[in-house]
């Protein structure tokens, strides 16, 4: 009878008092980004995987991924007014001023300084450079690319005309376009020389490349910078391309046939990004062993170009702020990278996984161009979308055959009260 009172009792003090340790409770770490559902669906299973492999390491911490097509910043920015912002978003150069200049995401710098297993080395430094303020660092980068001309092999071995080298002027590219120009014996063009498009973030490379810009250093006014001569003399040899000499499609005439001329073989060359080159390998008349990367022409001793990142950042207000940084190393990590560069959309900012990936020639041309990049306007600048807004409504002037001179002034006019009513 004591020896039953005795188990009773110490049954009772164990259920009372002596439970057993509980599991850690969960955090859910809500991640959020560009994009919807991949085509590719072993590869995004492998993606998945990775997410599962974090997991596994990290007990207790559960990935939930939020893909968003469109309208992205827009959706961002409307989480953090409902204070239902992700744990980890993504951060495009593009419009990383919208979040940073407004102190909505967190400064990482104690993270990046205590972590002993983070190098800020392992990265391009002017890629790690565009989401950073002074010492503060507000994204860790994932992937970039810098814009470079394309061009088809092909065609220009049937011009006959030598592939581009590395350092070209305005006119050594114009007299290498005019000869890619080739006609039927009836004068109708059937290959054009290069693809000029009508978007800004590709075009104002041409503005730089002359010692133009489009804001003043400060970044608080167009006025003396949008409209000098340099800007007056870029925007004139752009125009010429398609209605003076004639070495590349009119616009109407590119959209009219509802498909990539460069894609299609009927042009030699156009500007772009990385995120191309998964689509060449589809190109209907083009095959990926025939498209070249080349630097962008100058008329200065070094070419220039942009490059647009995405990094990884948490809100300021962050729920699981340890936990998040997790995450956002993870992202980062050589493991993760080397597997979502598979994809070949970007250039890893990681510099062990590109120069891995830069055995391809073309691979190797990016990271040569690496260092002569700069981050975009709107990595700084708030409410500049307006301003590449504003841009493709005074190219379109132009083309139609409007004064350059005129169409810059009144850009720079429209941007500057824009800036001061904002």
């Amino acid at each position: 009878m004591r020896s039953t009172t005795a188990v009773v009792i110490g049954l009772c003090l164990c259920v009372s008092g002596c439970k057993s340790p509980q599991a850690r409770p969960e955090v859910v770490l809500h991640l959020s980004n560009w994009g919807g559902a991949d085509d590719d669906a072993e590869y995004s299973r492998h993606i998945n995987d990775l997410y599962r492999q974090f997991e596994r390491e990290n007990p207790g911490i559960k990935v939930e991924i939020e893909s968003v097509p469109n309208e992205y910043v827009q959706k961002m920015i409307l989480s953090f007014v409902a204070d239902t912002a992700p744990d980890v978003l993504s951060l495009d150069a593009s419009s990383a001023a919208v979040f940073v200049n407004n102190g909505v995401v967190k400064d990482l710098r104690s993270f990046v300084e205590t972590d002993p297993g983070f190098k800020t080395s392992d990265y391009w430094p002017n890629v790690f450079s565009i989401d950073r303020r002074d010492q503060a660092i507000y994204a860790i980068p994932g992937d970039f690319t810098p814009l470079v001309i394309y061009y088809n092999k092909k065609l220009f071995d049937r011009a006959h005309v030598p592939y581009p080298s590395g350092h070209w002027t305005f006119q050594q590219f114009l007299d290498t376009a005019k000869k890619l120009t080739l006609r039927d014996k009836d004068g109708k063009v059937i290959q054009y020389g290069f693809n000029l498009t009508n978007w800004m973030p590709g075009w104002i490379v041409w503005l730089w490349n002359n010692g133009g810009d489009v804001l003043t250093p400060s970044g608080q006014a167009a006025a003396g910078a949008l409209d000098s001569d340099k800007n007056v003399e870029s925007i004139t040899f752009l125009r010429d391309l398609i209605t003076k000499d004639k070495v590349a499609p009119d616009l109407s005439q590119t959209a009219a046939t509802g498909v990539d001329p460069f894609g299609n073989g009927t042009v030699a060359m156009e500007m772009s990004g990385h995120w191309e080159m998964p689509g060449f390998k589809n190109a209907p008349n083009l095959h990926l062993s025939d498209v070249g990367v080349t630097e962008v022409p100058t008329q200065l001793p070094q070419s220039r170009t942009v490059m647009y990142e995405v990094g990884f950042a948490m809100p300021k207000n962050a729920k699981h702020p340890a936990e998040s940084w997790k995450l956002i190393k993870y992202l980062t990590s050589h493991l993760y990278q080397s597997s979502y560069q598979q994809t070949g959309i970007a250039v890893c900012a990681r510099k062990d996984v590109a120069i891995e990936r830069a055995k391809d020639p073309r691979e190797q041309k990016f990271l040569d161009i690496v260092p002569s990049a700069r981050g975009p306007w709107g990595a700084n600048v708030v409410g500049y979308d307006f301003v590449e807004q504003e841009g493709k409504k005074m190219m379109e002037r132009v083309l139609a055959g409007t004064d350059p001179r005129e169409s810059l002034h009144e850009m720079a006019d429209r941007i500057d009260g824009y800036f001061k009513v904002k």
